[in-house]
């Protein structure tokens, strides 16, 4: 890591309230992010893989602050993001951008293309006419790959890809320093994720991009990712470089995960490691470490005490008792 991180997250946290009775009071919270830390250097890319359900989505909208945090700490650029408001908040906007998975929900089907993608240069008074901002706007479509003539036509006259294409030449629309993609391709076609992910691999050459690559798919991640931190049950449990991680694995979930990964060669065999038991309930998560209840080297110790993430080799961090 730099010096100083584009990006640095220290123990954030989200609880969700969760209500009932005849009052609909506060009677518990679920624990989507439950300490969460890490950094990111300019230019990098930072995949977070992990199951659905364990906090990465939440993780990424809180950095952005779509979603406010319950607590912890998020620095970018070395400004404290969480006492930010108003205009600060405004203009942090322009920096941090965000891809969604789903690029038939993340589109207004009642602007045209034209309109979504100007839409972000009007607010952030990045055009001084309306010539301009159509200018932009063609050159952001072919920049990601789309004709110009596109700019005029809505989003359901689009396949799924194209659509993601829309989105991701809105978010570089602001000429942003870090995007937080949300699992922008897991709603593709096979085909059509290989050429959304070397999309996003020339843009972020091109324009000296950052991401936050959130995704469940663990090829796509090995590919396009320089590090990558495996979350369960709301917190970090390893950290490494891709080929570390991929090549060394050393938390027993991220074994459990990399065993699941298919190999194109069919005479190659690979131990599968099937775990026992479900995702404990978010609500009430198991004391100590989460991943004990389903760990298959877990001790006494384990359900007692949580294990802070401890640097294990240079640059290959784990929250293990007994890997650490």
């Amino acid at each position: 890591m730099s010096a100083e991180p584009l990006l640095k997250v220290t123990d954030l946290k989200k609880h969700f309230p969760v209500r009932g009775g005849i009052l609909s009071r506060i009677v518990d919270h679920v624990h989507a992010v439950d300490g969460v830390s890490l950094e990111v250097a300019p230019g990098e890319t930072l995949g977070v893989v992990g199951e659905s359900g364990c906090g990465k989505s939440t993780t990424g909208r809180c950095i952005l602050r779509l979603i406010e945090p319950t607590s912890g700490e998020i620095w970018f650029q070395g400004k404290d993001v969480r006492k930010m408001g108003g205009e600060q908040l405004r203009a942090l906007r322009r920096d941090m951008q965000i891809i969604f998975q789903d690029p038939y929900a993340s589109l207004n089907p009642r602007l045209t293309v034209g309109g979504i993608i100007g839409e972000a240069l009007q607010i952030h008074n990045l055009a001084k006419n309306n010539k301009e901002i159509e200018e932009r706007v063609v050159g952001l479509l072919e920049t990601v790959g789309l004709r110009p003539e596109y700019m005029h036509r809505f989003p359901h006259e689009f396949s799924g890809g194209q659509r993601q294409r829309i989105g991701i030449a809105r978010a570089l629309a602001v000429e942003p320093k870090l995007i937080v993609c949300d699992e922008p391709v897991s709603a593709l076609d096979v085909s059509v994720q290989a050429q959304v992910i070397n999309l996003l691999e020339d843009l972020q050459e091109k324009f000296g991009l950052t991401y936050l690559f959130i995704a469940h798919d663990l090829s796509v991640v090995e590919h396009i990712s320089d590090r990558v931190a495996v979350m369960y049950l709301g917190r970090v449990v390893e950290i490494a470089t891709a080929k570390d991680l991929y090549a060394n694995p050393k938390h027993p979930y991220t074994e459990a995960l990399l065993s699941a990964v298919p190999i194109p060669d069919p005479k190659a065999k690979r131990k599968r490691i099937v775990l026992q038991g479900d995702v404990p309930n978010p609500i009430r998560p198991p004391p100590g470490c989460h991943f004990h209840t389903r760990c298959p080297i877990a001790e006494e110790r384990c359900s007692r005490d949580v294990p802070q993430l401890k640097q294990t080799t240079p640059g290959h961090w784990v929250s293990c008792h007994l890997r650490g």
